[in-house]
C-alpha cells in the first residue's frame, strides 16, 4: 500500500477519535435531558410537538411497550412511503419523459421498507424511478425518521444498564423528537451547506438537455440532491440520489465533501461509544469499545486495501490489463474505480460504508478483487459491530461482547456478568436469539436463491463462485440494513423484491427487540460491585474476548458459504 493511502486512513481515524468525545458528550446531555447551546432555539418546538400530538414527555415506557411503538412506528412510516411511491405521477415535479422505470407494487414495497429500515437497498436507477417528490417528501424524510427511531432504540438499551430497580427505559416518542431536533437536524443543515458549497446540487430545476462534443444529447439530472446526501449518511441510510450513488459528481464531487460525507457515517455511531460511557458512569467501558472498533476497522482497510492494490492476475489474463504501477497508471485493481478517488478513497469508502449500516458507495465493489470484495461483506455479516448504524452499532457490539461474557463464564464456572448486572439465563435466552438471526436470516435465503429459477435468474453476468457472492452479498446488505450490492445482481424481480424485505425486516427488528428486551432485564437488576473473579470489561482482556467472539461466531456461521464464494474465486484465479 503507498503511504498516501496510509496517510489517508490515519488522518480519517484521528479526526474521528477526537470528535468522540465532544459529540459522545453532547449526545447525553440531549437524552439524560442537560442543558445544551441549543435548548433556547429548540424547547419551544419540542413543546409544540407534544402539545400537537398529545405526548407525554414524562411518561416513560417499558421494553415492551418501547418495542412496540418502534415497531408500529416503522409500520406506518412504511405505509406512508408506499403510497407517495405509488402516487408519484399525480405529484408535483414528476417527469414522465424521465423517470420511466414504473414503481410496481413489488419495487414499492420494497424501497418502503427499504428506506423505514434504515437500509435503502435500491433495486432501481434514482433519476430514472424517482421524482424530486418521492426523494424529498418520501424518502429524505424516512431517513431522518428511521435513523432516529434506531438512535432512540441505542438509548433505551444503554438506559438498561445504567439504571436499577426499574421496569421503565425512557419515553419513545421523546428520544426520536429529540434525536432530530437536536442532533440529526442540526447536523445536517450544517453539513448540506459543506457539501452545496462543494458542488453538490440543491435545486428544484427540470432535467438539462446537453449537447454533446460527439454532437449527441446526454440528459443532466437535477434536484435537491444535497438535502437527501448528508442526511443518508448522518441516518446511516444510505439511498443514492443518482444510480451510482456516491460515484456520481453531483452527489460527490470533491476529495473533500468524500471525505466529509465518511465522516458523517461513522461520527455518531462512534461517539455514541463515549455516549454510553458517560450514561453508565463509566467512560473507561465507552473508550474500550471505540477501540476495539477502531482496531478492526483499520485491519479492513488494510485488507482491503492491499488486496486493490495487489490486483488479481486473472484481470490481467482476460483483458490484458497491466495492474502494476508506472508513470500513466496507479497499479492495481482499477476496474469499477472512480479515477477522481483511486484506490484510497475508494476503499476508504467501501470500508466505511460496509461497517457504517450505509451503502453510500462511491466505487462498483462487484469489480472489487475476490478478497477485496470479501472485506465488506465481513464487516457486514459481523453484525455492525464496526461503528455500525445509529444506535445499532452500539448495542451490537456489546452483544456480541455479552456472548463472549457467556463462554468465558462456562470456561471459569461462574455466572457471567456485565457492568455489575448479572447475565442469568432468561438474559441469555435473548442474547442468544440476537446471534442466531443474522445466520438464520441469510443463509437460508441465499440457498434458496442459488436453488430456484427465479433466484438465479438475477445474475445475469457472472456465475459460478462470484453468483454466490453476489446473492450471499445481497442478503448479507439488507439483513445489516445496509443497501450496497454487488451490481452484477438484476435485483428488480418479484422473487428479490420480496425475499430482500424480508431480510430487512429481521435485521431491523429481529435484532432491536432482544436487544431491548435484554435492556428491560437488566434494568430491574441491582447493580451490584463486580468480584474480583469477575472478567473484567474495561481493559486489554475484555477487548481480545470481544474480537475473539466476534470473529469465532462469525466464522463459525459464515465460513462455508464465504469459502465457496470469494475464497474459491480467489484461489481459482490465483
Amino acid at each position: 500500500m503507498s503511504g498516501p493511502n496510509l496517510l489517508q486512513y490515519g488522518f480519517f481515524l484521528v479526526v474521528v477519535a477526537l470528535l468522540v468525545k465532544p459529540l459522545g458528550g453532547y449526545m447525553a446531555r440531549v437524552f439524560e435531558g442537560q442543558p445544551t447551546f441549543l435548548d433556547r432555539v429548540l424547547f419551544p418546538t419540542e413543546r409544540i410537538i407534544y402539545r400537537l400530538t398529545g405526548i407525554q414527555p414524562d411518561k416513560e415506557m417499558d421494553w415492551k411497550q418501547y418495542s412496540l411503538t418502534f415497531i408500529v412506528f416503522g409500520l406506518v412510516g412504511t405505509l406512508l412511503l408506499y403510497g407517495t411511491l405509488r402516487l408519484q405521477r399525480f405529484l408535483p415535479w414528476f417527469y414522465p419523459a424521465y423517470q420511466t422505470t414504473p414503481i410496481t407494487p413489488d419495487l414499492a414495497m420494497n424501497t418502503a421498507i427499504s428506506f423505514s429500515t434504515t437500509t435503502t437497498w435500491q433495486a432501481y436507477g434514482g433519476e430514472n424511478t424517482l421524482s424530486y417528490a418521492s426523494q424529498m417528501i418520501g424518502l429524505t424524510v424516512q431517513n431522518f425518521l428511521a435513523g432516529a427511531s434506531g438512535l432512540a432504540v441505542g438509548v433505551a438499551f444503554i438506559r438498561g444498564f445504567a439504571r436499577q430497580q426499574t421496569t421503565k427505559l425512557g419515553n419513545f416518542w421523546v428520544d426520536l423528537t429529540r434525536s432530530i431536533l437536536w442532533i440529526l437536524l442540526p447536523l445536517s443543515l450544517l453539513g448540506s451547506l459543506l457539501l452545496v458549497s462543494q458542488g453538490v446540487p440543491m435545486n428544484w430545476n427540470p432535467y438539462v438537455q446537453a449537447a454533446t462534443l460527439g454532437n449527441g444529447q446526454q440528459v443532466i439530472p437535477q434536484g435537491p440532491v444535497a438535502a437527501l446526501e448528508i442526511i443518508k449518511n448522518l441516518g446511516t441510510n444510505g439511498g443514492g440520489f443518482f444510480n451510482v450513488n456516491g460515484a456520481h459528481p453531483y452527489e460527490n464531487p470533491t476529495p473533500l465533501s468524500n471525505f466529509l460525507e465518511m465522516l458523517a457515517i461513522v461520527m455518531l455511531p462512534a461517539a455514541f461509544t463515549n455516549t454510553f460511557g458517560r450514561m453508565i458512569g463509566r467512560p473507561r467501558q465507552g473508550w474500550v469499545l471505540f477501540a476495539v472498533m477502531a482496531v478492526l476497522f483499520v485491519a479492513g482497510l488494510l485488507l482491503c486495501g492491499s488486496a486493490e492494490q495487489a490486483g488479481h492476475g486473472v484481470l490481467s489474463d482476460i483483458r490484458g490489463v497491466s495492474e502494476h504501477a508506472s508513470e500513466l497508471q496507479p497499479g492495481g485493481n482499477m476496474e469499477g474505480k472512480e479515477v477522481r478517488f483511486g484506490i484510497g478513497a475508494s476503499v476508504l469508502t467501501a470500508v466505511v460504508t460496509s461497517n457504517g449500516a450505509t451503502g453510500s458507495t462511491n466505487s462498483m465493489h462487484d469489480s472489487y478483487t475476490p478478497l477485496g470484495g470479501a472485506v465488506p461483506l465481513v464487516n457486514m455479516l459481523l453484525g455492525e459491530i464496526i461503528f455500525g448504524g445509529l444506535g445499532t452499532g452500539l448495542y451490537s457490539i456489546i452483544m456480541v461482547a455479552l456472548v463472549g461474557l457467556i463462554l468465558a463464564g462456562l470456561m471459569i464456572g461462574r455466572m457471567p456478568e456485565y457492568l455489575g448486572k448479572k447475565i442469568g439465563p432468561l438474559e441469555t435466552k435473548f442474547i442468544t436469539l440476537y446471534a442466531l438471526a443474522c445466520p438464520l436470516a441469510v443463509l437460508p435465503l441465499t440457498a434458496v436463491a442459488m436453488a430456484t429459477k427465479a433466484g438465479l435468474s438475477g445474475l445475469v453476468t457472472n456465475k459460478g463462485p462470484h453468483g454466490l457472492s453476489e446473492i450471499l452479498y445481497a442478503y448479507s446488505s439488507s439483513f445489516a440494513n445496509n443497501g450496497q450490492a454487488f451490481a452484477g445482481l438484476s435485483a428488480n424481480t418479484v422473487f428479490y423484491n420480496f425475499t430482500t424485505a424480508v431480510a430487512m425486516m429481521m435485521g431491523r427488528f429481529a435484532l432491536a427487540i432482544p436487544a431491548l428486551a435484554l435492556a428491560g432485564l437488566v434494568a430491574q437488576q441491582i447493580r451490584k460491585p463486580e468480584v474480583g473473579n469477575a472478567v473484567p470489561t474495561d481493559g486489554l482482556l475484555f477487548a481480545v474476548l470481544l474480537v475473539a467472539t466476534a470473529l469465532i461466531v462469525g466464522g463459525l456461521s459464515f465460513f462455508p458459504a464465504l469459502t465457496l464464494g470469494p475464497f474459491l474465486e480467489h484461489l481459482l484465479g490465483s
